[in-house]
């Protein structure tokens, strides 16, 4: 099993024989920043891939609404399509799933993950110098089950947060070598902040782990929601 989605056992150590019972929290996601992130945090979770087609589901709500998403739309949309998604798996039955995604936007356009190298190092010419603004939608579905005495709230809600990030005057050079470790291909916006990239930013204004793309301070409002609290998580 991947060490950065781990399913954690809770098994009571004095019995070595009983079973595992599996986390409270699934994670849609296969992210290694969110898993880092939740883990860092003291929280055990199990990570189940969801199968969304993301173009396609922007595509669909866009035709649905006549127009275009904004970022936050998109980022929240995305993030509940993948938890629904995942929730509805028989592997997540008895779980709180957790839903995220993330959009780029500067000047007023939306920026996913870059198709290719050619386009993040014209993203990177384009961010030099300037802020733009990191949305993290999440969305939590509570799919422990509702029968008396079981917990479950059927809750399924979520938010977005946000945070602005400032960009250094990258060279050239910089923004070609940066792009060729292949970091910020799988990246929002063609960044990461718990990277190499790094180096390139001046300062963040929010909460850092949004930018990541997962906010425990979020999670631990929404959790609310489902008459949980974040020490429910901890490990």
């Amino acid at each position: 099993m991947d060490p950065s989605s781990p399913r954690t056992a809770n098994a009571d150590p004095a019995d070595p024989g009983a079973e595992e019972e599996p986390p409270l929290l699934v994670l849609a996601s296969r992210s290694p920043g969110r898993a880092r992130i939740l883990t860092d945090a003291g929280i055990d979770f199990e990570a189940i891939v969801s199968d969304v087609d993301e173009d396609a589901a922007v595509a669909e709500a866009a035709e649905r609404l006549g127009g275009s998403l904004d970022a936050p739309s998109m980022a929240l949309l995305l993030a509940r399509t993948k938890a629904e998604s995942v929730a509805a798996l028989e592997a997540a039955d008895g779980a709180v799933v957790l839903g995220c995604d993330s959009v780029f936007e500067l000047d007023g356009v939306s920026y996913g993950k870059p198709p290719a190298a050619e386009v993040a190092i014209e993203r990177w010419k384009a961010m030099r110098g300037k802020t733009g603004v990191l949305h993290t939608g999440h969305w939590l579905v509570d799919n422990r089950s509702t029968e008396e005495d079981d917990g479950g709230t059927g809750a399924t809600l979520g938010t977005v947060a946000s945070a602005s990030v400032s960009f250094d005057e990258v060279t050239d050079e910089e923004i070609e070598a940066y792009v060729a470790t292949g970091e910020p291909l799988p990246c929002a916006g063609a960044f990461t902040i718990d990277g190499r990239g790094a180096a390139f930013i001046t300062g963040i204004d929010g909460d850092p782990h949004t930018v990541v793309g997962l906010s425990v301070n979020t999670l631990r409002h929404l959790l609310v929601s489902a008459e949980l609290s974040i020490t429910d998580l901890w490990g």
